[in-house]
C-alpha cells in the first residue's frame, strides 16, 4: 500500500509559534499513522522563491495539503473574517479565543467550505500587531505623517493606516523582506513574533507598541484531499487540528513577553510603550473606518467579540 502523502506549508522559520504548531500537527499523525504517511513540513515557502499568499493557492491546486497563512487572505470569499480586520477593536485575546472556540468559530467554518475549496481546521493566534521604523519615534498620528509603512494585502488595513497618518504600501511579506534595506519602505506592522523572526530589528531602530490589530492566522485544508483520505485519518486530521490549535494558542499567550526580551537586548532599539491618554487619539482617528464597516457588517459579528 503507498503511504499517503500530507505536504503542510508556511512562510516562517522552525522556531515561529506558527512552525511548532505545525510541527506538532505532523508529529500527533506520524505517532498514530507511523508508515502509512508521509508527513512533509514545508515551513517556509518564501525560501522556494514563493510568496506567502501563494500558500491557500497551493493548497487549492493540490500542491500542499494544508497551510497556514492569515485570515486576512479569506475576507472576499468569506466576508465574516472582516471584523477580524478593524482596528483597535479586539481588545484582549481572551475574548477573542472565546469566539472561535464558540459561535463565531463554526460560522467561520460554515463560510470556508460553502464559499472555498479549502476546510478550515483552525484559527491560530497571531497576536496584536504594533509598528515600527526607521526614521524616527512614533507617539502621536502626527508621527506617522509621510511614514511609507508595509502592510498586508488589505484595503481594510490600508484605510486605517491611511487614517492614523501613515502612507501604506499594501505587499506580500516576501516584498517587504527583499527590499527591508532600501528606500521603499519607511516602516511595517506586524506582530512581535513576525517582526523579531523576519529580523526586522536590526534595519528598524523604532518600535511603537500600537496593538492597533489583532491578527488571527488560519489553519486549511484541501477539501478534496480530505475527503480522499480513510475515516480514520480524516478523524486524526480534525483532532490533530483541534491539539495543534490549543498548542498555538498556549505559545502565543507567552510569545510577546519572550519577544519583548529579546527586543530589549537589541543595540539602539528604542521601544515604545503608549500611555492610554497617548494611544487614544489612534483610536479616535481611525473611527471613521470602524464606522463604515459597522454598517456594512451583521451587528452579530460585533457581538462575537464584544
Amino acid at each position: 500500500m503507498s503511504k499517503i502523502v500530507i505536504k503542510f506549508g508556511g512562510y516562517q522559520n522552525p522556531a515561529s509559534i506558527h512552525n511548532r504548531a505545525a510541527a506538532r500537527f505532523g508529529e500527533l499523525l506520524k505517532k498514530q499513522f507511523g508508515e502509512r504517511i508521509d508527513f512533509q513540513l514545508i515551513g517556509n515557502v518564501l525560501d522556494l522563491g514563493r510568496q506567502s499568499g501563494d500558500l491557500p493557492k497551493m493548497v487549492a491546486s493540490g500542491e500542499l495539503s494544508l497551510c497556514y497563512i492569515s485570515s486576512v487572505r479569506f475576507t472576499d470569499p468569506v466576508p465574516e473574517f472582516k471584523v477580524l480586520e478593524l482596528p483597535f477593536l479586539i481588545k484582549d485575546r481572551a475574548t477573542v479565543q472565546r469566539a472561535f472556540a464558540g459561535e463565531f468559530g463554526k460560522l467561520l467554518q460554515q463560510r470556508m467550505a460553502e464559499n472555498t475549496p479549502h476546510k478550515l481546521l483552525g484559527v491560530w493566534d497571531n497576536g496584536f500587531r504594533h509598528v515600527t521604523n526607521k526614521v524616527r519615534p512614533i507617539r502621536t498620528p502626527a508621527d506617522c505623517k509621510g511614514l511609507k509603512i508595509r502592510c498586508q494585502v488589505s484595503e481594510m488595513h490600508v484605510e486605517a493606516l491611511q487614517a492614523m497618518g501613515f502612507e501604506p504600501i499594501s505587499v506580500d511579506v516576501k516584498e517587504f523582506v527583499d527590499g527591508i534595506d532600501g528606500p521603499r519602505f519607511d516602516g511595517q506592522e506586524n506582530p512581535l513574533t513576525n517582526t523579531y523572526n523576519f529580523g526586522v530589528q536590526k534595519f528598524h531602530r523604532y518600535q511603537t507598541l500600537t496593538g492597533h490589530l489583532f491578527g488571527a492566522t488560519v489553519m486549511i485544508c484541501n477539501q478534496e484531499h480530505y475527503k480522499s483520505w480513510p475515516a480514520d485519518l480524516q478523524a486524526a486530521v480534525d483532532e490533530a487540528g483541534r491539539e495543534a490549535t490549543r498548542y498555538q494558542l498556549e505559545l502565543a499567550a507567552a510569545e510577546d513577553a519572550e519577544m519583548l526580551a529579546k527586543f530589549k537586548l537589541v543595540k539602539d532599539h528604542e521601544i515604545i510603550t503608549l500611555t492610554e491618554a497617548e494611544r487614544a487619539p489612534f483610536v479616535a482617528a481611525v473611527q471613521p473606518v470602524l464606522e463604515k464597516y459597522r454598517r456594512e457588517l451583521d451587528p452579530k459579528l460585533f457581538a462575537y467579540l464584544a
